[in-house]
């Protein structure tokens, strides 16, 4: 289908609206990240509606307010290392290791210059509030073994969603997620080591699915995101073919739902 892009921008996100001052933020963090991944040599890739976004509409998708990548868990865990010591001063990285309430499984940048709450309400307990880029860890684990990890991650979830006070069941939130981490994320990949898939997934405990064969991913290659260049998967139309069936179709109702409110940027 073809479609012009001017228009669209115009519509959803034009110059100087909050979505497009958001995206240029996010822009502004992804170029961070890479030089970062391409120092250290990370391979890494944008992930989900962000490699649609590039495929698609050679950026951001217009209407959208989020950037994801994603990268192998052992690239993952060697990126959580060197980003606290590496990053700009006006970024954070937001993992375990860096905000003791930060129970996600996948990993956060933040712009310190911004400030926006999800509309579950988890992030008011958390150290940075900023617009963010997500990274996430893709590890070969068979389905089933992570249907069982989010389904013991999950109770995290349920304890916030239920709790009458939420500040006040964060020490049980923490402990269950550190149990996850070192004991039964663990166990669960020893049992992956048994029971070989030929698919990647995104980690364990990420209550999302993504999986294409591993095959598809590297070597990455490079298009154009807006005013940079950024990596996608080897196979990203294959795989969004896939995942979306033709993703040059544009929705019907587009419109931009946004995962966050009260947002203030400065």
């Amino acid at each position: 289908m073809s479609f012009d892009s001017k228009s669209l921008r115009e519509k959803y996100n034009p110059e100087g609206s909050v979505l497009w001052q958001m995206q240029e933020r996010m822009l502004v963090i992804l170029v961070e990240i890479d030089k970062i991944c391409r120092k250290h040599d990370i391979p890494y890739w944008l992930s989900g509606g962000s490699m649609l976004g590039a495929v698609r509409h050679q950026g951001f998708i217009p209407w959208d307010d989020d950037l994801d990548i994603e990268m192998l868990r052992p690239d993952f865990e060697r990126l959580m290392r060197i980003l606290p010591h590496e990053l700009p001063d006006n970024l954070a990285l937001q993992w375990h290791t860096t905000d003791e309430n930060y129970f996600y499984q996948f990993a956060k940048v933040r712009d310190k210059n911004s400030e926006l709450y999800e509309r579950n309400g988890y992030d008011k307990l958390l150290k940075e509030h900023g617009i963010w880029v997500d990274i996430f860890p893709l590890e070969a684990v068979p389905r089933w073994i992570h249907n069982l990890s989010n389904t013991t991650f999950g109770h995290t979830y349920k304890m916030l969603r239920t709790a009458d006070d939420m500040a006040g069941a964060m020490w049980k939130v923490r402990m269950l997620a550190a149990f996850n981490r070192n004991v039964i994320f663990p166990v669960l990949r020893l049992l992956s080591k048994v029971f070989r898939t030929k698919y990647y997934d995104f980690g364990l405990g990420i209550p999302y699915f993504q999986r294409s064969l591993k095959s598809d991913y590297q070597p990455v290659r490079y298009v154009k995101y807006e005013s940079i260049t950024a990596p996608i998967m080897k196979e990203a139309e294959k795989c969004l073919t896939y995942r979306y069936g033709d993703y040059m179709q544009l929705p019907k109702n587009p419109g931009s739902e946004y995962h966050s409110d009260d947002i203030r940027i400065w």
